[in-house]
């Protein structure tokens, strides 16, 4: 056998062995990313009950009542510390709010409207005279970045959306139904 005959045919076994242990994480209610879970294993995921967003982790669940079936890095606004309150403030919202709308044809890779304001935040940007702001979602990439999409994993560069790359996104499209809940913490 040629050197680059057995190099091919360990990547090839490499690869299953690699798609197999991942959807044993999966079985076993462990986190797993997106890029590590071959596509067909999608329809044997749970139904998802609700997103979690860590802003500190800078992570993104899905969650199936208490377990959770996946996990993703995410990418936040230029000023990610603390909840939005206002129009322009660059950050991201904290609280409870609803998964509501979907947008496949927004200026980033497919988008995914977030409640936000919700009555509480409108009443806070109120009492500062200023306005909550409201276009706030979970997108992919912007539709533009062409060669440049690797820069823009794992960095806070949005104006208060939650970022993630676009295969992630299509997972998170075709798994999350709208009306899903998704809590968003420091």
């Amino acid at each position: 056998m040629s050197l680059e005959t057995f190099v091919s045919s360990f990547i090839a076994r490499l690869n299953t062995l690699v798609a197999a242990l991942a959807c044993l994480a999966l079985l076993a209610g462990n986190p797993v990313m997106a890029s590590e879970l071959p596509m067909g294993a999608m329809a044997d995921a749970p139904e998802v009950s609700e997103v979690l967003v860590r802003k500190e982790e800078r992570r993104l669940y899905l969650l199936s009542g208490e377990q959770v079936v996946r996990s993703y890095r995410i990418g936040l606004g230029d000023n990610p510390f603390g909840h939005k309150l206002y129009e322009g403030d660059k950050r991201t919202p904290e609280g409870e709010y609803v998964l509501d709308w979907r947008n496949p044809n927004s200026d980033f890779y497919k988008s995914i409207h977030i409640s936000y304001p919700n009555q509480q935040d409108r009443e806070l940007a109120s009492s500062w005279g200023l306005d909550p702001g409201g276009s706030i979602m979970i997108h992919g990439l912007p539709n533009d970045a062409g060669d440049l999409a690797f820069a823009f994993l794992g960095l806070d560069w949005t104006d208060g959306c939650i970022a993630v790359s676009n295969e992630e996104m299509d997972e998170i499209w075709q798994l999350v139904a709208d009306g899903t809940p998704i809590r968003i913490v420091p």
